[in-house]
């Protein structure tokens, strides 16, 4: 391609796994830069990176995997970025691939995992329910919502940096505001190296914020597909308990009162949700 392409791996306590991906990554012409953020990692990870000859982003303390995608990106002067996880699951070789189906006038690529390359059962299972909500929540076919192989237009990506959050959702995040842009999102089917060390999620203190994940969905594309659903079965649910009650009692409980409240609130929420999230992307349109 004519374009200068940035590679941006964000990296912590992956020192083993930087020295392979990092000696396939420099010993191929095509990069204008390889960027590396060590986010505040223990290990000997800064000293493989300047080794390398990768250009080395420091924090100094952890902030997240997001925050050091947004370091990476900032730094980044290349047309394109290569956006790549550290934990030597993704391969060098791929990368010609996205770029092939960029240059085809997709805005990004996305490199999707099949079954054997998600991190156990219950992250398939869960990724698996991430891609049927976006998919229902955009009306496109989304194949992998959280891979962090992707590669992208820096200009179009750089412009919703601010929505990205620091931890480790930063995959869904931008795939969602493309989506919610206009913009145009392809998938190209990639092989995922098994992950040599212990990975750094942990199922139990992030299963709350991978909860918070499928709202985040929703409120990033169109609040209302989401909270108009729940605040219709609520006020199904409502009516029903209404009607059982006026047939067997002959009254109106506060049951059911405080459903259709409920009902009525949550429409209310996601209809503010809609302007608010309206708001968020003027900035970005062209």
């Amino acid at each position: 391609m004519k374009y200068k392409i940035s590679v941006v791996i964000p990296a912590k306590n992956e020192a083993d796994n930087l020295k392979r991906l990092l000696s396939e990554l420099m010993g191929m012409s095509e990069f204008h830069e390889v960027i590396v953020v060590n986010d505040g990692s223990t290990d000997n990870s800064s000293q493989v990176i300047r080794q390398s000859g990768a250009t080395l982003v420091n924090h100094q303390v952890s902030k997240g995997n997001g925050a050091a995608i947004k370091s990476g990106v900032r730094a980044a002067t290349g047309d394109i970025l290569v956006l790549m996880d550290g934990d030597g699951q993704h391969q060098a070789l791929d990368i010609g691939r996205l770029l092939n189906r960029l240059d085809e006038g997709f805005d990004m690529v996305v490199g999707t995992r099949d079954n054997d390359g998600q991190a156990g059962f219950g992250r398939q299972l869960a990724n698996g329910f991430y891609n049927r909500l976006a998919s229902y929540m955009t009306g496109q076919r989304v194949e992998d919502l959280t891979s962090g192989f992707r590669a992208v237009w820096r200009n179009k990506f750089i412009k919703f940096l601010s929505l990205l959050p620091n931890g480790f959702s930063y995959p869904t995040t931008s795939t969602m505001a493309f989506f919610r842009a206009g913009y145009s999102v392809a998938y190209e089917p990639v092989q995922v190296l098994k992950r040599q060390g212990k990975s750094h999620i942990k199922p139990l203190k992030d299963g709350l914020r991978f909860l918070l994940i499928i709202f985040k969905i929703g409120t990033l594309y169109s609040p209302l597909k989401l909270f108009v659903p729940i605040s219709f079965s609520i006020f199904l649910l409502g009516l029903g308990y209404y009607g059982y009650t006026y047939s067997s009692a002959g009254r109106f409980t506060n049951m059911s009162a405080l459903m259709f409240t409920t009902s009525l609130i949550i429409f209310l929420v996601g209809l503010v949700s809609e302007q608010i999230t309206a708001l968020l992307y003027k900035d970005t349109e062209e």
